[in-house]
């Protein structure tokens, strides 16, 4: 009780209000629990990368998709807690597209409510930006991201930031409008590796998992480098086309 006091009382001069109804959230982040209970987890997915898969027999946790038991990714899991819906897109893009950096702290709650941490990480690697797109948008969002899940999550405290580990070598079309083949392509030696990681085990940071071409060319240049395990942690996951 004492120790909440100061943020009840800091509550009561600023409040916080929705980012999605714009109604008071009465909590420390921009979203009342109204509007985040109409948010979808991601509950029922491959173990590996964390496609939504339907409701079946068989532990949740221990399921692989088809594509997966024909051709593992080059990382050992995806961690994308919640799904790709309206309202999380809605807040992505306000954050990502809008220079809503204060969205940056609800975000990381989200991710970190919802994700296990049961492996022990010894650095996050931002998905960087080509130099020309992070002048043009004044931030990675990626690296917002890693940094607040380094001050929020206790289970990191011996975990590095790795924002100048990979470079993004030449700049990539958006893959926004882009299918699979094309994503991969444009990805083809996009990143370099520029410090040893030998023996690290590395989870690549993201917004969301879509075809997960970023995170598979991201993750095959730090293997290369000598990373020993690796996975990749996204807010959101998108579904199969046409699922």
């Amino acid at each position: 009780m004492v120790n909440n006091l100061p943020l009840e009382l800091l509550e009561g001069l600023f409040p916080n209000h929705c980012a999605l109804c714009g109604l008071r959230s009465h909590r420390r982040v921009p979203l009342c629990h109204d509007c985040e209970r109409e948010m979808p987890l991601n509950s029922s997915h491959c173990k590996r990368c964390a496609i939504p898969l339907p409701v079946g027999t068989g532990k949740l946790t221990e399921r692989l998709c088809g594509h997966c038991l024909e051709k593992p990714p080059p990382f050992e899991r995806v961690i994308a807690p919640w799904l790709y819906g309206e309202y999380l897109a809605y807040l992505i893009q306000q954050w990502k597209y809008h220079g809503e950096r204060r969205l940056t702290t609800l975000l990381a709650a989200l991710w970190q409510q919802q994700a296990a941490l049961d492996s022990a990480i010894d650095v996050l690697v931002p998905v960087p930006l080509h130099w020309r797109r992070r002048w043009q948008r004044g931030f990675n969002q990626s690296e917002l991201l890693s940094r607040q899940l380094l001050a929020n999550c206790t289970q990191l405290k011996n975990c590095k930031l790795g924002q100048r580990m990979v470079k993004r070598v030449r700049p990539t079309a958006a893959q926004s409008t882009m299918g699979a083949r094309r994503r991969i392509v444009n990805l083809e030696d996009a990143f370099t590796v520029r410090q040893p990681c030998d023996n690290l085990r590395v989870a690549i940071v993201d917004d969301v998992f879509t075809t997960g071409a970023t995170a598979v060319a991201l993750a095959r240049a730090l293997s290369a480098a000598g990373a020993v395990y690796i996975e990749v942690w996204c807010l959101a996951r998108t579904p199969a086309p046409g699922g």
